[in-house]
């Protein structure tokens, strides 16, 4: 909990600066420590009640899906839409489930006297590097890592973190992975609707090839990314990156709009087998 309240700017110096680099922390590393958990968890608008909730919310309808195609009911679009973010919210919900919700005012904590004052000026990179292009830009916030930091900038607390795994090709190769990965899965739940009763043929079309592209435009970029980091021409590979970069970045959120307007347009013409609910009793022991 200290870990997700200290990466969401919930530690501030006693200037009202973000406490959220690791070069700041040997210096507030000792007072953070005194932080009770239940004073962060007091600032907290969720418990584990309300996320046990949500959860389950989640899970309930991972269930019904599954029971209707154990037995051999119809699973709509837009369901199998929703089925592709209630699986990815269980997921994210489950791994914050100690993470702080709707924190309003942060803790100050003391700087140690003993340590080098981290926020001065000629140890803080500007912001606005013009040497990092936007290829640089794009992967440090994929791969959560922030070399540049302002604590009077809005951007002081970072998006996106991650910890260190390994080497420094390892570790961003894990956490692209990790992100190309989630994407993919995204997608392939999609493809679960590949055999489903469409109005037409060329919505049936539509929705299968844009259901693949979501889910093998990640691993590919993923690879192609990988490509340009090991390849020993990285000029070549990395000026294909940037064209499949950018050709993707015009598909894919026209693979997503195609999706979701399908998701709703198949609803005009349902088979009668899509109305009927689970036999419960089938899986609930019964007299």
């Amino acid at each position: 909990m200290h870990g997700f309240f200290c990466t969401m700017g919930g530690f501030v110096s006693e200037e009202g600066h973000p406490v959220a680099t690791e070069k700041q922390l040997p210096a507030y590393i000792s007072a953070i420590q005194k932080i009770k958990k239940v004073d962060i968890e007091d600032k907290s608008k969720g418990d584990t009640l309300s996320k046990g909730v949500a959860i389950a919310q989640g899970l309930w309808f991972v269930t019904q899906c599954l029971a209707r195609v154990s037995q051999q009911l119809p699973i709509t679009e837009l369901e199998v839409a929703t089925l592709a973010f209630a699986v990815l919210s269980v997921v994210i919900r489950l791994l914050w489930l100690h993470k702080p919700l709707d924190v309003q005012q942060p803790i100050v904590v003391a700087r140690s006297e003993v340590e080098i004052d981290p926020l001065q000026e000629e140890d803080i990179t500007p912001m606005n590097n013009s040497s990092d292009t936007f290829l640089d830009k794009l992967a440090s916030a994929i791969d959560g890592k922030y070399k540049e930091y302002s604590p009077l900038a809005s951007t002081s607390v970072p998006s996106l973190y991650s910890i260190e795994i390994g080497t420094e090709d390892i570790h961003w190769f894990v956490n692209f992975a990790g992100v190309c990965g989630v994407g993919s899965i995204f997608g392939g739940i999609h493809c679960a609707a590949w055999n489903a009763l469409f109005p037409s043929m060329a919505e049936m079309w539509i929705w299968r090839i844009s259901s693949v592209f979501i889910a093998a435009y990640p691993v590919l970029f993923m690879l192609s990314g990988a490509i340009s980091v090991w390849a020993d021409d990285n000029g070549i590979a990395y000026a294909v990156l940037a064209i499949f970069i950018v050709v993707g970045f015009v598909v894919y959120p026209i693979c997503r709009l195609f999706l979701i307007i399908l998701s709703f347009t198949t609803l005009r013409s349902l088979p009668p087998s899509a109305f009927v609910d689970v036999n419960w009793s089938n899986y609930i022991p019964h007299l």
